[in-house]
């Protein structure tokens, strides 16, 4: 039995722009990275956390990544056991790209890998959504099951909680630009109307069902033609900078598609190939420095594995 691990989980793409809360994918950068050690006494302990400029807490019932091993812990019937986590944060925290969902992962499968996997790591979901309900106030699993799972997933159902793996082309890229402005999660669903025109419905289950068919056929143009959201978007991109201008570098330059990642402020474009993702994601972070706004780039194709031990 191990007595100690090194995890790294990824980050993740939710919504997929006309997907809110049912459509998410992993990337292969940025992520988490959490080290789990053995400890003689019961119980789960954080030791120490790096990267996120202390805004995280250090008590174990309210950072994600120790509550969700204390659930499993007592899930499992094995609160006898003691461990200490270290988390060492490798990404934007509030960016859009699932920061807590790759923390969670992160100590979940962390834990299950240290005991020798007791349950099924497709298991470890519900666990991971409670973390979700901690961090943000509803467990939703657009990011956390494609953090978990890897690749490019389906929430079909949360009641019951149907959960499926969508194919994707190989040669798909993700251009992300995280600009460095605040926008809360929880302040960004507030936005999101209630109640919705008949019309609007009717064009968002069009679109879903247009990019999880572009999926299947692995059609690139019916993809990008599908990523059109007329519910969540038009409201929150109030919130992001030059929300449309970056769309319109993005497309200038060759994207299948244009939107927020999550709840934002994370953008993202799908594109065919490595270099138009890269030309996209210089081309909208030189934009923003000219308006004074910092940012962060990341380049990447879907991320079949989700979670890996590194050591």
């Amino acid at each position: 039995m191990r007595e100690s691990i090194r995890v790294f989980a990824p980050a993740t793409v939710a919504n997929v722009v006309c997907g809110f809360d049912v459509l998410g994918l992993a990337v292969n950068a940025p992520g988490d990275e959490v080290i789990m050690r053995r400890r003689s006494e019961p119980g789960v302990v954080i030791t120490k956390i790096t990267g996120d400029d202390g805004r995280l807490p250090l008590d174990p019932a309210k950072n994600t990544a120790s509550a969700c091993v204390q659930m499993f812990l007592q899930h499992i019937g094995r609160t006898d056991i003691g461990v200490e986590i270290e988390l060492h944060k490798k990404m934007p925290i509030g960016s859009g790209l699932g920061s807590s969902s790759a923390s969670t992962v992160a100590g979940l499968f962390a834990i299950n890998s240290l005991l020798d996997c007791p349950i099924k790591q497709d298991d470890l979901l519900p666990f991971a959504m409670k973390g979700e309900e901690l961090a943000c106030g509803f467990g939703h699993a657009d990011n956390v099951a494609p953090a978990l799972l890897g690749g490019f997933i389906l929430v079909r159902s949360y009641d019951p909680l149907d959960v499926i793996k969508l194919p994707y082309p190989e040669e798909l890229h993700t251009a992300i630009v995280f600009p460095e402005v605040d926008v809360p999660t929880r302040d960004a669903r507030q936005m999101i109307r209630s109640k919705v025109l008949l019309k609007d419905a009717v064009t968002q289950w069009g679109n879903v069902a247009g990019l999880v068919s572009g999926l299947f056929m692995k059609d690139m143009d019916l993809i990008g033609r599908s990523m059109v959201d007329v519910l969540v978007e038009p409201v929150r991109s109030i919130l992001i900078p030059d929300f449309h201008k970056m769309r319109e570098i993005a497309m200038g330059l060759g994207a299948l598609s244009f939107g927020i990642s999550g709840s934002g402020p994370s953008v993202f474009s799908f594109t065919k190939d490595q270099e138009t993702a890269e030309r996209i994601t210089a081309a909208i972070q030189k934009h923003l420095s000219t308006l004074s706004i910092g940012s962060q780039g990341y380049v990447s194709k879907v991320n079949a594995n989700g979670p890996i031990i590194l050591d």
